[in-house]
């Protein structure tokens, strides 16, 4: 059977004491037995201590971008993806996000169920003070906004861990102008935009290792700043006319053919409970 390929984009900043636990965390083997391969690239956001050695040495391809700024290091990473990549993966290297839960992601978009998967903190377990009642609160509201304006059917707008098609990240990748923490934003409120579907799964929020990067008031500023933006964006003409026009087709020939490349739910998953029990012994 051929595999099909993850890239999982891991952006760092000085994250020696998380990246080797988020990589070790990867379910390489419950990905093999549901016909997936994981190449793994950690963005070197400019980091003045050990965490592109330790990537390296668990077999991580480390690229580097010197301009400081999670939106940049994405911008940078969206354009280093394989050809032969069918999914990517998005999360932050201070083993906040459970690498484990990879598969529940995944699963939604390999059934055909939608474009892009949000893991959500809001609607899942957050373990004890890994979320600062104000950063809830903030989260809270910024959801309920982007809910109400752009009528995306997600629990957690500011979430760091993502899942997508690959040709989805070509789509979007030229149109993103964020170079920090308003990258999550901007990526779905431009998805929105670009009529992908976009739904939400539970995850796991852990503590994080090391010290936070983000600047509550600053980066809230930005953040907002991008939500009232980008009700205004438009992508280019043709783009989404072209995109509803392959969904159009796709869904004529299915009613003669079964699509090529989506497989038989069968073959994955079946229920919550057995995706969260192999995820955690893997």
């Amino acid at each position: 059977m051929k595999r099909e390929k993850i890239t999982i984009l891991i952006p760092c900043h000085n994250e020696e004491q998380g990246i080797a636990k988020v990589i070790d965390s990867i379910p390489y083997h419950t990905l093999d037995k549901y016909g997936f391969e994981a190449k793994v690239i950690v963005i070197d956001n400019n980091s003045s201590d050990q965490t592109r050695e330790i990537a390296e040495s668990k077999g991580a391809q480390v690229i580097f971008e010197q301009a400081k700024g999670k939106g940049n290091a994405m911008r940078r990473a969206f354009n280093c993806i394989d050809s032969d990549t069918a999914y990517v993966v998005m999360l932050d290297g201070d083993n906040t996000y459970d690498a484990r839960e990879m598969i529940r992601l995944i699963e939604p978009i390999k059934s055909g169920f939608c474009d892009v998967v949000v893991g959500s903190r809001l609607g899942g377990k957050v373990t004890k003070n890994a979320f600062k009642t104000q950063n809830r609160l903030a989260n809270w509201t910024y959801t309920f906004l982007v809910r109400c304006f752009y009528c995306a059917n997600i629990t957690d707008v500011l979430s760091g861990y993502f899942a997508w098609r690959r040709d989805v990240v070509v789509e979007m990748r030229d149109h993103l102008k964020s170079d920090g923490f308003s990258i999550e934003m901007e990526m779905i409120s431009k998805l929105v935009k670009l009529n992908y579907s976009i739904y939400s799964v539970p995850i796991t929020y852990n503590t994080r290792e090391g010290e936070t990067k983000i600047e509550s008031i600053k980066d809230g500023l930005k953040i907002l700043s991008t939500f009232y933006r980008n009700l205004f964006w438009s992508p280019p003409k043709g783009l989404v006319g072209k995109k509803n026009l392959g969904q159009q087709i796709l869904f004529n020939v299915s009613t003669l053919k079964k699509p090529v490349g989506i497989s038989s739910p069968d073959h994955l998953l079946s229920t919550t409970g057995e995706r969260e029990t192999v995820d955690l012994i893997s």
